[in-house]
């Protein structure tokens, strides 16, 4: 049986860190009190914005989980042209640098196609940002069970312009697993099929990993 993959987004900050550990030791060095109290409030939102709590996705295996945690910005129909070359439902996650930054896998399954594209860094919420933002495409699912089979991207923004993946092609997943994460805010959509039934709307907040976001069919 496969382990769990461990937490590491605290490892993702580690130059982070480094560099604000630097600077306060040179603040030290020249009794700036003001700017030791400046990094070390930097040093705690840093580690407050890399931590990657643990997530118990719901019973129900047909539930497909949230990939984010953010607030819902759209929940649409549109002809997903990267992998699955149809139309799909579509539900994007909006990221702020308060959320947690960590992505999980919203159905169980093999990584069945990964794809990265270069682009723009428009502000996440924008209606554009899935098309012109650089972004990493994941497919989960099974080729044997194509009902089954969703797509995850991870979308940078104005601030975000770094993708971390932890997954590869081939592996197999568990639902509400670790596979990636995306630094400061950004963007993540989920592609359903068209008869998965949406649980979620418009505005609403929601956790990775943790809150079912769709019923994907039998």
């Amino acid at each position: 049986m496969k382990k769990p993959r461990p937490a590491r987004a605290l490892y993702e900050g580690r130059w982070i860190f480094m560099i604000l550990g630097v600077v306060w030791v040179m603040g030290f060095l020249l009794h700036s009190a003001i700017l030791m109290i400046a990094v070390s409030l930097l040093i705690l939102f840093s580690l407050w914005f890399f931590r990657d709590p643990e997530r118990v996705p719901p019973v129900d295996p047909q539930l497909a989980v949230s990939p984010a945690d953010g607030i819902v910005t759209h929940v649409d129909e549109i002809e997903e042209e990267q992998y699955f070359k149809c139309r799909m439902k579509r539900i994007s996650i909006f990221l702020s640098v308060f959320d947690v930054h960590v992505n999980r896998t919203p159905v169980a399954g093999e990584i069945l196609f990964t794809e990265g594209r270069g682009g723009l860094y428009l502000d996440a919420r924008h209606p554009e940002a899935s098309l012109l933002n650089e972004s990493l495409f994941w497919v989960f699912g099974s080729k044997e069970v194509p009902q089954g089979t969703v797509g995850v991207k991870q979308i940078t923004g104005a601030i975000a312009r770094r993708i971390v993946p932890w997954a590869i092609p081939g592996e197999i997943m568990k639902r509400g697993e670790r596979f990636g994460m995306i630094r400061f805010g950004s963007r993540t959509d989920l592609f359903l099929p068209l008869d998965a039934e949406v649980l979620v709307s418009v505005g609403q907040q929601v956790k990775g990993g943790g809150s079912p976001v769709a019923r994907m069919p039998s």
